[in-house]
């Protein structure tokens, strides 16, 4: 087990309990998207190591040197930027292909969020497989039950927040959280479109609109037979 100071950062997609709320052909599809989304958000992020894939959230890390802080907020909100362009552009693919089904057309109404923390962590290597361990990752997950009503932000601990208040260019709001096994807590989000400004998303040509829903309906065979769970059902687990 190795111990050392991390950036933990959870892309978190909202509304999927709703999104994935349908019958079987449109919860195919619903899985096949929602994987599809999150591999492109991850895919944008690549200074980050992913952990783990946590049913509609992805959970990456950034180790630290030693002294290492005041650059953290600039790296976090690049990361948190590029993965909310590739987010919603390929959830502007999928709702723009062919098929109608809630599974497809219901993606317009997810958003992606984000919390962020910074803190000492064990790594464990079980299996070729790297898990994080320690206090501050379970702070971190606390992070996603926050008050913040805003669709889409980045949310930061008062501890990252404090380790380079000047690097944050949008205007910041302060939120107070009360976190099991931690009390009141506060800390501080930006609205990521303050951040991003209007993101214009490309209109799908209709061979390419043909070939999305090719994407979906192919992929999607197997958790319509029941022979693969879907991301809802293994994170209950």
């Amino acid at each position: 087990m190795i111990s050392g100071r991390a950036v933990l950062l959870i892309a978190d997609i909202g509304g999927y309990t709703d999104y994935m709320s349908s019958h079987r052909m449109s919860l195919a599809h619903a899985e096949v998207n929602t994987g599809r989304m999150l591999e492109r958000m991850i895919d944008a992020a690549p200074g980050f190591d992913l952990i783990e894939i946590e049913g509609d959230a992805a959970f990456l890390s950034l180790q630290l040197g030693d002294g290492e802080t005041d650059a953290s907020i600039p790296v976090i909100l690049d990361a948190a930027l590029a993965m909310h362009r590739a987010f919603h552009l390929e959830r502007a693919y999928v709702t723009a292909n062919l098929c109608p089904c809630k599974g497809c057309k219901g993606a317009s109404d997810l958003k992606l969020k984000f919390v962020a923390h910074v803190g000492e962590v064990a790594t464990q290597t079980i299996r070729d497989r790297i898990k994080l361990v320690g206090i501050d990752v379970i702070f971190v997950h606390r992070m996603l039950k926050n008050p913040v009503d805003v669709a889409e932000y980045v949310l930061l601990s008062e501890e990252l927040y404090r380790s380079g208040v000047d690097a944050l260019p949008a205007p910041v709001h302060d939120v107070v959280s009360e976190f099991e096994g931690f009390g009141a807590v506060r800390g501080y989000y930006v609205d990521v479109e303050e951040l991003d400004g209007e993101t214009v998303m490309p209109t799908p040509s209709w061979p390419k609109r043909i070939g999305q829903t090719f994407a979906a309906v192919g992929p999607g065979v197997p958790y319509m037979l029941g022979l693969r769970d879907t991301r809802r059902a293994a994170s209950a687990r």
